[in-house]
C-alpha cells in the first residue's frame, strides 16, 4: 500500500516502526532467497553428475550439509515448494520451516562437540548457513501471515491416508508385473507390497529380506516419483489458501443495489457486481464496497468498485488485506482509468488491456459514407423480414420469460455459462427487471436471437448476453444493436455499453503511417492470432458504430504473479477448457459477418 505499507503492517492488526518492517522484511526474504538457492543446488545436482556425488559425499559420515541440501530431484522440488508456500506468506509453511530447521541445527550444534566433526571448515559453514536461517524466520516471523482454510489438516490427513494406499498398491502392482528375479513366483502379494510401500517411504530397501524380489531400476524410480507427488500433494492440502468465501447475502445484494441506484451512471461494469457468486468487502461507512471472487489462490475483483469514489479507499484497503491475510493474490480486470489511479495509490501496477466500445446514442447516425457498409447490412436484414421487440425483463410474462431462456440456453455456445466481469450469469430473475431484453424474429415470426442488457445507471445499458440462432442470416447482432440504438428513446436511454475490444490500440496506432517497427510486430502477431481468437475482427465490429473508446486496465501487484491471474481469469470467465479469450473481452462474439 505504498507508505503505508512501510509505516503500518496492516496484517497482523499491529503498528510498527519502518526499522522494524524493514528488518522483518529482509529477514523473510533471505529465508525465501535461502530455499530457491538450495532448490536450484538440488536440481542442478540432479543433472550434473560430478556436482551431485560431491555433494553426496559432503553429506556422509562427518560431514553435513546446510539445511534441506541433499543434491536430488525430489529434495529439489520439495526445497522449490516451501520456496514457494514461504513467498506467499503462509504461516503453516514457516512454522514447517521453523520446526525442521530448529531440529536440523539442534543436531549439528550436538555433532559439532566432537572432535573429527569440528575439525572440518565445510560444516561451520553448514551450521552457519543453517543458523543464519534460522533466525532469519524468528526475526521474520510477523511477515509469515497468511491463513490456510480451517479443513487443511483434515484434507492433508485423508490425502496422506488415501494417497499412501493407492501408491503403495500402485507400487505393488508395478513390482509384481516387472520383478527380474530367478524365482519371482515364491514371493507373496504381501512382501511386494511391502517392498513397494518401503521404496515410498525410503530410497532403496534392504536386498536379504526380499530375495524374491528384483524390479529393474526404472520401476524403483518410478515409485520414488510417486512418493515425492505424494509428498507434494500432502503438503499443497496442508499450505491451500482459503477456498470458501462468504457469496452475497441478501442484505450484501440489497445495499449493492442501493450504492447501484445513487453512484450506478459511473461504471458500465457496476450490475455485473451482483453475480452472485461474487463475494464483496464493504468500507466501514458502507459506503462503497469491491465485489471479488477467490480462484486459484487469486482474489479477483471487476470492474471498479461500487459506491461513492470518495470512499473507494475505505473498501480497498481491507480488500487488500483480506487477501494477504489469505495468501491469495490480489488483482482487478477490466478497472477504468479512475478507479485505476486509486487502486495504484494502495500498490497496484496496472496492464492497458484494450478499451470498451461506448456508443452515445444522441451521436450515432448511419447517414454519411464512412456508415455505408454498415447502413447496407442493416437494409438487407431488415428487407429479409426481420424485427426487432424491445421490453424491460419486468414487461415479460412469466411463461414468454421462461421460452426466451430455454432458447438462450439451446444457443449457447458449449455447456458452461460463460462470463464474470461483463456477464451477469443469469437470465430471468426476477430481481433483474430493469433489465432489457431485445428479441429478433424472422418473418414468419419465429424468434431468431436475442439480447439483453443490463442497467448502467439510469439512462445507460451494457451488455450482458447475446445468442442467436446459428441458421440465422449473418449480421442478424448488428441489425439488433442499431434497432436499439434507432429506438433508444421507447425506453429512455441515451448510452449503449458493447463489446471489449482487446489491444484496440495497437491495431489502430499500428496500421497508421509512420508507425514504428515494434508496433508493427506487435500488430502482425495479434492479426495472426485473431484467426483463431477474434481479437481484430471484435475491434473491427466494435468499431463499425464509431464509439467512444473507454480505456480498461487489468491491476496486479506482481508481475511474476500474471500467469496465476491469467488462469484465474480464464477460469471465472469460463474459458480455461476451451481455446479463446475470456468472456469479458468477447463478450459471446458479436457475429462479425
Amino acid at each position: 500500500m505504498g507508505d503505508a505499507r512501510i509505516a503500518v503492517e496492516r496484517c497482523d492488526g499491529r503498528e510498527r516502526g519502518r526499522w522494524g518492517v524493514g528488518v522483518s522484511q529482509r529477514a523473510a526474504g533471505f529465508a525465501v532467497w535461502y530455499l530457491r538457492g538450495v532448490a536450484f543446488v538440488n536440481f542442478l545436482s540432479a543433472v550434473w553428475v560430478s556436482l551431485g556425488q560431491d555433494v553426496r559425499r559432503h553429506n556422509q559420515e562427518n560431514f553435513f550439509t546446510p539445511y534441506l541440501l541433499t543434491a536430488g530431484f525430489a529434495s529439489g522440488v520439495f526445497t522449490a515448494f516451501l520456496a514457494i508456500t514461504m513467498r506467499r506468506r503462509k504461516r503453516a509453511a514457516w512454522i514447517l520451516n521453523l520446526v525442521l530447521s530448529g531440529l536440523f541445527l539442534a543436531l549439528f550444534a550436538f555433532a559439532m562437540a566432537f572432535p573429527e566433526i569440528r575439525r572440518y571448515p565445510q560444516n561451520w559453514i553448514s551450521i552457519v548457513l543453517t543458523a543464519a536461517f534460522v533466525g532469519a524466520l524468528l526475526v521474520g516471523r510477523r511477515e509469515f501471515y497468511a491463513k490456510g482454510d480451517r479443513a487443511n489438516p483434515r484434507l492433508a490427513a485423508t490425502v496422506a491416508v488415501g494417497g499412501g494406499l493407492a501408491a503403495s498398491l500402485l507400487a505393488a502392482l508395478l513390482v509384481t508385473v516387472t520383478d527380474q528375479a530367478p524365482h519371482a513366483a515364491r514371493s507373496t502379494f504381501l512382501e511386494r507390497w511391502h517392498y513397494g510401500t518401503l521404496r515410498l517411504v525410503s530410497v532403496a530397501a534392504d536386498p536379504s529380506r526380499f530375495p524374491y524380489i528384483a524390479p529393474p531400476t526404472w520401476v524403483n524410480v518410478v515409485i520414488n516419483v510417486l512418493s515425492t507427488v505424494l509428498v507434494l500433494a500432502v503438503f499443497y492440502a496442508a499450505f491451500r489458501s482459503r477456498r470458501a468465501v462468504d457469496p452475497l447475502t441478501e442484505d450484501d445484494e440489497k445495499r449493492l443495489r442501493a450504492l447501484l441506484e445513487r453512484h450506478g451512471e459511473r461504471d458500465s461494469l457496476g450490475y455485473f457486481a451482483l453475480r452472485r457468486e461474487k463475494s464483496v468487502v464493504w468500507s466501514p461507512t458502507g459506503k462503497a464496497a469491491v465485489a471479488y471472487r477467490v480462484l486459484g489462490g487469486v482474489s479477483l475483483a471487476s470492474g471498479d468498485p461500487l459506491g461513492d469514489p470518495e470512499a473507494w479507499p475505505g473498501a480497498i484497503a481491507p480488500w487488500l488485506d483480506e487477501a494477504r491475510a489469505h495468501g491469495w493474490i490480489p488483482a482487478v480486470m477490466g478497472a477504468s482509468e479512475e478507479a485505476g489511479t486509486v487502486y495504484a495509490r494502495h500498490g497496484l501496477d496496472a496492464l492497458e488491456l484494450g478499451d470498451e466500445a461506448i456508443v452515445e446514442v444522441a451521436e450515432f447516425t448511419l447517414e454519411g459514407r464512412a456508415m455505408r457498409t454498415v447502413r447496407q447490412a442493416y437494409n438487407r436484414v431488415k428487407r429479409a423480414g426481420y424485427t426487432v421487440r424491445i421490453r424491460r425483463h419486468e414487461d415479460i410474462p412469466g411463461d414468454e420469460m421462461s421460452y426466451l431462456v430455454r432458447r438462450a440456453d439451446d444457443w449457447r455456445d458449449g455447456a458452461t455459462e460463460r462470463g464474470f466481469s461483463m456477464a451477469l450469469g443469469r437470465l430471468g430473475d426476477g430481481r433483474d427487471g430493469q433489465c432489457v431484453m431485445l428479441e429478433c424474429a424472422d418473418g414468419a415470426g419465429e424468434l431468431r436471437a436475442l439480447l439483453s442488457f443490463v442497467p448502467w445507471g439510469p439512462g445507460g445499458l451494457s451488455l450482458d448476453l447475446m445468442r442467436r440462432d446459428r441458421d440465422s442470416d449473418n449480421g442478424l447482432m448488428e441489425f439488433m444493436v442499431i434497432e436499439l440504438l434507432r429506438r433508444a428513446g421507447e425506453i429512455r436511454i441515451t448510452q449503449v455499453s458493447l463489446n471489449f475490444a482487446m489491444f484496440r490500440s495497437v491495431f489502430e496506432r499500428g496500421a497508421r503511417l509512420g508507425a514504428g517497427p515494434v508496433l508493427r510486430l506487435w500488430r502482425s502477431l495479434l492479426s495472426f492470432f485473431s484467426r483463431w481468437w477474434q481479437i481484430e475482427s471484435l475491434y473491427r465490429a466494435n468499431a463499425k458504430y464509431r464509439p467512444i473508446w473507454e480505456p480498461r486496465f487489468l491491476l496486479f501487484e506482481k508481475s511474476a504473479d500474471l500467469p496465476r491471474i491469467g488462469l484465474a481469469s480464464a477460469r471465472a470467465e469460463g474459458f480455461l477448457e476451451v481455446p479463446g479469450l475470456p468472456g469479458w473481452v468477447n463478450r459471446e462474439h458479436l457475429d462479425t459477418r
